[in-house]
């Protein structure tokens, strides 16, 4: 088993490195900064096509009517409300989220949209997640793990919490696949995006730190591998506009 950030005493917070320790609150205060604005956020950093691939994303799960599904990093509550359809009155979806900013304004965008039965609303931490074994038929992450100081305890709470036969699907942005689009989407990251987030959204280094997060982020093969050392089982992924974000499958056998 690969050593932790904690036992390793640091980590990246984008191009930084800082104490293990501090990257929870420093991430925390950045979507604390963004809450208000995580749609407009979303769309500078994808062109507005992330919600293509959430569409797609829900619409490719293994999940039906009456299922119990955990979505982390759920606080906007987008996922969710994808969800909602597909496991009908009978199913159950907890929105899980280390954010109370975040959790606030997904629950509150749920109950404008009048989706309230069958959802709850949880502020954890995916490292060390606060149900029992086995709890749920499907677990859903977008956006949010690289956003996690211990990716491999967050996939291991993942798959513990997982029934026998359930699914884990990770959704988050990757590492571009065609030569020619890299320095194009580099160049958007680095150079456009910063005052796009300053211009719209007063936060330029808010929005630094993401692009920053997306490039420090497991590549398509290491992440497969750390989901394969995390015990699941069939592993793959697939890669959505060449590689910008791609979704990562596994089982709980």
């Amino acid at each position: 088993m690969s050593e932790s950030p904690y036992e390793r005493g640091t980590t990246h917070f984008g191009f930084r490195d800082v104490a293990a320790k501090d990257k929870q609150k420093l991430v925390g205060e950045v979507f604390t900064s963004v809450a208000g604005k995580y749609d407009l956020m979303n769309d500078l950093m994808s062109l507005g096509i992330h919600r293509v691939w959430k569409r797609y994303f829900v619409g490719t799960c293994q999940v039906k009517r009456g299922d119990r599904v955990l979505d982390l990093a759920g606080g906007t509550g987008d996922i969710a409300a994808l969800l909602k359809d597909r496991v009908g009155d009978a199913g159950q979806i907890v929105l899980g989220d280390i954010n109370a900013g975040m959790l606030s304004v997904g629950r509150d965008r749920m109950t404008d949209r009048g989706l309230v039965q069958g959802l709850e609303y949880v502020q954890c931490n995916a490292e060390a997640l606060p149900f029992p074994d086995a709890s749920f038929d499907l677990v859903t992450i977008a956006f949010g793990l690289r956003n996690v100081t211990d990716k491999d305890a967050a996939l291991r709470e993942m798959h513990r919490v997982l029934k026998v036969g359930g699914q884990a699907r990770v959704l988050e942005f990757s590492e571009v696949t065609v030569d020619w689009f890299k320095p194009v989407y580099d160049f958007h990251s680095f150079k456009v995006l910063p005052k796009l987030g300053q211009l719209f959204a007063q936060d330029a280094g808010s929005y630094q730190y993401l692009a920053e997060s997306i490039r420090k982020h497991p590549p398509q093969a290491e992440l497969q591998g750390m989901m394969d050392a995390a015990g699941f089982a069939r592993t793959g992924f697939r890669n959505l506009s060449a590689g910008i974000v791609a979704i990562h499958t596994g089982y709980k056998v």
